[in-house]
């Protein structure tokens, strides 16, 4: 499992990117973006995504 964003979702809130206990999510022209590699599957961004654009596949 992986998060994946959804990026007609995402409001670039950069709650995700704080909450990522690996450093898996990063900012590219305001939209987050996740580290497929770097992911820990916690589903912690999940959970902190006011927008709920973030879920796990």
């Amino acid at each position: 499992m992986v998060a994946v964003v959804d990026k007609d979702k995402c409001t670039g809130c950069e709650a995700c990117v704080d909450i990522c206990p690996a450093a898996a999510i990063e900012m590219q022209d305001g939209i987050a973006v996740v580290d497929a590699d770097l992911c820990i599957d916690c589903e912690s961004c999940v959970d902190e995504c006011p927008a709920e654009a973030i879920r796990m596949e």
